[in-house]
């Protein structure tokens, strides 16, 4: 037993955890905790970006290169609300994020008195971003509520939790042990659930693969290849399941080519996604019959028709498979058309969107296998969901469907504090970059090796080509005006380059990865044709 602070356990069963960095910014409801950290600086790093927004985002960035949980740290009030769009992104996209929200005076909470900082039903608004949530109400409950916030992101469905902290009870000291992180179970698959997967693929003569953002990292990434041998079936990647399996697999393809597949698949076995479109409704598969696996119950219910439905772990799944299916005799499926399927999904994309894919070729041309990508909605980000080759697992950042306009520099800042040598790059437009550009002295402080290539067209893209293409040119809202750019990152004291065409972005990007230094690199760009087509067409 040792008589400590609420900051001082609070800070220990963080690093119990095996947390290094937290991405907070301090205020005087949280001068406790920062005075614990203080005292653990040697094992604990307080990162300090430039706006509340970026504290989450940063530790959704970091976790989605890791897998290890991404800590962020906000004041009551606009601090929580700041750090809410990061929030919303984590839980579209499963990440583990835990935030650390301040509150006001624990004897004052729901007194409606006007404390600073104060907004009426703070713990309710945080509780609609989070799987888990909790407020110690004396000291001595904080390690145990820390831990249970660990267990609760690595298990089940991995979405963020959230623990309110008041200013009393991080100053209150007590004689108490943080205590050992809890056990976390081993995820398991359940025989009779695998069992009737194999007799709906022994049932069937052309199955596929589908994949979600709940198929990651190595362990996955070894095993869709050797499952995919064995069925001779492809495997289609959805937006957010990119990197689940290397694009240059004979086996891989990108979502749009599930419309091809329909037709004449007999079988759809997806693994860890929601299985909808973006209006909600399931994905199109034909008269194939659907076994769908998820961890989570919601992901399987109407309006979804699964045949098969098995409540576990992806990967677990996938491993249970890959076991059962050795050994027997090869299976012919798709054979020699997987083939002609990759090629012509290819020459679709560059015959529809071919100025943006030069873009998209010199990035991916500048970067090793595992050299990471974050993604922003702009119109090289829209090309990139299907047509940029993500190589290596947790090597590719999107929003999921929260389509989070301006996450994506402060995002890609967290996945290069995690992302140890290995290269960052993130696509940004002129209009998103203005959520963040005040991140840039985070990016120099810290002197994060972020690679911003900055497409500016002086409009919202997307926006402008929808009032110019369906509302007869009737333009409002969609018009930008720029800072000068160069004299703007300058001043930050930041690299910047200009190119004006892709070979000169895949110069200065090599630059930028030699130099090991945060770089900015614009490039002037027109109207691009639209992505769309190929995601929407046939749906």
């Amino acid at each position: 037993m040792a008589k400590m602070t609420g900051g001082d356990a609070l800070t220990q069963a963080l690093i119990s955890e095996g947390t290094e960095t937290v991405f907070g910014i301090p205020g005087v409801q949280l001068d406790g905790l920062t005075d614990g950290m203080y005292r653990r600086q040697d094992e604990l790093n307080l990162l300090v970006p430039r706006h509340e927004q970026s504290t989450t985002y940063m530790a959704d960035g970091f976790h989605r290169v890791t897998g290890r949980p991404g800590v962020a740290m906000v004041v009551p009030g606009p601090g929580v609300l700041n750090a809410g769009a990061g929030m919303a992104t984590a839980y579209a996209c499963s990440s583990q994020v835990m935030l650390l929200a301040g509150t006001i005076p624990s004897k004052l909470v729901g007194g409606g008195l006007g404390a600073l900082h104060e907004i009426p039903k703070q713990s309710e608004t945080i509780e609609g971003l989070t799987k888990w949530t909790a407020r110690p109400t004396r000291v001595e409950e904080i390690p145990e509520l820390v831990h249970e916030g660990f267990r609760q992101m690595r298990t089940g469905r991995p979405r963020p939790v959230a623990l309110e902290l008041g200013p009393d009870i991080l100053h209150a000291e007590a004689d108490f042990e943080v205590g050992e992180p809890f056990a976390v179970e081993t995820p398991s698959a359940p025989e009779d659930g695998v069992s009737e997967i194999i007799a709906l693929l022994a049932a069937s003569r052309r199955p596929v693969i589908h994949v979600g953002g709940g198929v990651r990292g190595g362990r996955a990434f070894d095993l869709l290849p050797r499952l995919a041998e064995l069925l001779d079936a492809p495997v289609v990647m959805s937006e957010n399941g990119r990197g689940a399996i290397d694009a240059r697999d004979p086996h891989a393809l990108p979502a749009f080519s599930l419309w091809e597949l329909r037709d004449t698949a007999d079988a759809v076995v997806s693994f860890g996604s929601r299985f909808l479109t973006p209006f909600g409704q399931q994905l199109n598969i034909g008269e194939a019959r659907l076994a769908l696996v998820n961890v989570d119950p919601d992901d399987v219910r109407a309006p979804r028709r699964p045949d098969v439905t098995v409540l576990a772990d992806a990967t677990a799944v996938l491993e249970a498979l890959v076991a059962r299916l050795e050994g027997q005799d090869g299976r012919t499926g798709w054979g020699d058309e997987l083939a002609r399927l990759r090629r012509e999904c290819e020459t679709r994309i560059r015959a529809q969107v071919a100025p943006q894919m030069a873009f998209v070729d010199a990035i991916r041309a500048s970067l090793p296998a595992d050299g990471i990508f974050v993604n922003e909605l702009t119109q090289i980000g829209y090309v990139s969901t299907y047509g940029f080759p993500v190589q290596a697992p947790r090597s590719y950042v999107w929003p999921g469907y929260q389509g989070t306009l301006g996450y994506a520099m402060p995002t890609a800042l967290g996945a290069a504090v995690g992302a140890g040598d290995r290269p960052v790059v993130v696509v940004t437009g002129d209009g998103g970059i203005g959520w963040s550009l005040q991140e840039f002295a985070t990016a120099k402080r810290y002197g994060i090796p972020l690679i911003t290539v900055l497409f500016e067209d002086n409009r919202f893209g997307n926006v402008w080509r929808i009032q110019r293409d369906t509302y007869g040119g009737r333009f409002i809202g969609s018009d930008l005006v720029n800072p000068d750019f160069e004299l703007l990152v300058k001043a930050f004291g930041i690299d910047f380059a200009l190119a004006e065409d892709a070979d000169a972005v895949q110069r200065a990007i090599g630059e930028a990865v030699a130099a090991r230094r945060p770089a900015v690199i614009k490039v002037p760009v027109d109207v691009f044709p639209s992505p769309w087509p190929l995601i929407h067409e046939k749906h």
